[in-house]
């Protein structure tokens, strides 16, 4: 006689506190969150690297630099997306100021203005660590459909 082994079930997914899941908007959004931060962390790595001595890590740095802004507008696209969808506006409002600030970053890079673009640089990723964090902690349910009304067919 074999005995199973209990089945454990599976882990349930995060839930607002009236018990919604966030939505695939929310979802894309958080994602799109966390690579921008992701990728925005080796920036000081690459352009630290250069500043010890070798030159080539400004290619890096530069690469970097069109990679960050373009997840930026990514992301403020896709919060665009979740205001359109529910209404959320801190999301876009927040995504508007660090893309804001990631283009005077990028322009005052290419422009040689360090007193600008080192602290404006600072700034950014921790923002943008604030920014990640709150989305992930937030529930972004999906969009709520309107219930249907006593005597409306579209039932």
């Amino acid at each position: 006689m074999a005995i199973a082994a209990p089945r454990t079930p599976p882990e349930p997914e995060a839930r607002s506190a009236t018990g919604e899941r966030t939505g695939p908007a929310g979802r894309t959004l958080r994602a799109l969150a966390a690579a921008h931060t992701a990728v925005l962390f080796g920036q000081p790595v690459f352009a630290g690297v250069y500043l010890s001595g070798d030159f080539d890590a400004l290619g890096w740095h530069a690469a970097g630099a069109d990679a960050v802004t373009t997840l930026g507008y990514l992301q403020l696209i896709a919060a665009l997306v979740l205001w359109i969808r529910l209404r959320r506006a801190w999301p876009l409002a927040a995504s508007l100021a660090v893309a804001a600030a990631e283009t005077v970053q990028y322009f005052a890079g290419l422009g040689g203005a360090l007193w600008l673009h080192l602290p404006l640089g600072v700034a950014t990723i921790a923002g943008t660590v604030v920014l990640t964090t709150a989305l992930w902690r937030t529930p972004l349910p999906a969009r709520r459909t309107a219930p249907a009304r006593e005597g409306d067919d579209r039932a």
